[in-house]
């Protein structure tokens, strides 16, 4: 996500709030109940709860809503996106491919790829892997020829693909360990009436740990996201088989590494992650050097991390950004501040990273 520079692809406003019996139960009560009946939940449970509920309800994208996209920002980033795409397919052959958008938020992102690769001569099918029906009808107001997935499993398998996955994993449920004096933690989430709040569970073994980071001292929290993995390690094994390529930008770090990153965004702000499950919406960054890892095990070709600013500048996004207030000499300063705001004020906070099939040509945009 960006905003307060973290942005990102994710569902108007709604109360939470799911048919059980003959009463309307709001999420965090069904949650409440849950925490009383079984114990302590783990971070990656409540996560995946709350975000399913938030984006199945709102559209939470703009001004109005609780985050903005890069995409969203401005077309430059779609466009730059589309090209890369472009370029990678005719430095392959020219191959059938399929593109696929991982969590496509309002479609803006593919519409505008889509376009700048047809002028390169690139007019692939378009899948989305999206879940919300509200995020659902706003794409297909763009992208009605797309065709839409559930999951990464139900993609085709007879032609390479080339995925994008733009402030995607973010959003996916992690797991937290904290240390405390006697050791390491699962950090789970216990509640009173509906106040939730993290709490030191079971205790782990040191060997689920990296090596490196078993000695950090009391306090420490180490995040990983087994859900990432798993599909970064289903989208490499179809791109190893199969063919083509992967792109995922979102923020975040070369990990392992110490630190809690759970955070929730509303109304542009950051808010407490703890309070009003379903309402805002939960991330937290994304371990570029574990998700890299896990594809190149399965026979990919890596590439990155490298900052969102450099890579931009590498696809060119200074002469685009020329061309466009060359022809709108009104929005200059607009396309000028959107260039800044991509380049600069989320230069470096977001990263981006890329797979490769064998045999394909290495991508753009990597040193």
């Amino acid at each position: 996500m960006t905003d307060p520079d973290p942005s990102a692809n994710r569902p108007s406003p709604s109360p939470s709030r799911k048919r059980e019996g003959d009463l309307e139960t709001p999420l965090p009560d069904r949650l409440a109940r849950a925490i009383t009946l079984a114990g302590p939940i783990s971070i990656a449970q409540y996560m995946a709860a709350a975000n399913a509920h938030y984006y199945a309800t709102r559209d939470p994208l703009g001004t109005g809503g609780d985050f903005t996209t890069s995409p969203e920002i401005s077309q430059m980033f779609g466009e730059l996106i589309g090209l890369w795409c472009a370029d990678l397919w005719d430095r392959a052959g020219r191959p059938d491919i399929a593109w696929v958008e991982l969590g496509p938020g309002r479609g803006t992102l593919a519409a505008d790829a889509l376009r700048a690769m047809g002028k390169a001569g690139l007019a692939p099918p378009v899948h989305f892997v999206e879940t919300s029906p509200t995020l659902r009808k706003a794409q297909a107001e763009r992208m009605g020829e797309a065709s839409w997935h559930d999951s990464v499993a139900t993609l085709p398998g007879d032609r390479p693909l080339i995925v994008i996955a733009n402030e995607f994993f973010d959003a996916l449920p992690i797991r937290q360990l904290v240390r405390t004096i006697g050791g390491w933690h699962e950090r789970l989430v216990a509640c009173q009436d509906i106040l939730f709040l993290p709490i030191a569970g079971k205790q782990v073994p040191d060997a689920v740990l990296p090596e490196p980071l078993r000695d950090a001292p009391p306090g420490s929290i180490v995040e990983t996201s087994p859900a990432s993995v798993g599909i970064m390690r289903d989208l490499a094994t179809r791109i190893v088989a199969q063919g083509g390529a992967l792109l995922a930008i979102d923020y975040g770090y070369e990990g392992p590494a110490v630190g809690d990153t759970l955070q929730a965004m509303r109304a542009h702000k950051f808010a407490n992650p703890f309070e009003a499950p379903g309402e805002h919406d939960l991330t937290a960054h994304v371990d570029f050097a574990t998700l890299l890892a896990a594809a190149i095990t399965l026979g990919a070709n890596g590439h990155g991390p490298t900052d969102q600013g450099m890579f931009l500048t590498r696809l060119g996004i200074a002469p685009r950004a020329a061309a466009l207030a060359q022809a709108a000499p009104d929005r200059a300063a607009g396309v000028a501040a959107d260039r800044d705001r991509l380049v600069e004020t989320m230069g470096t906070l977001f990263k981006a990273i890329a797979i490769t099939a064998p045999g394909w040509p290495a991508p753009e945009g990597f040193a």
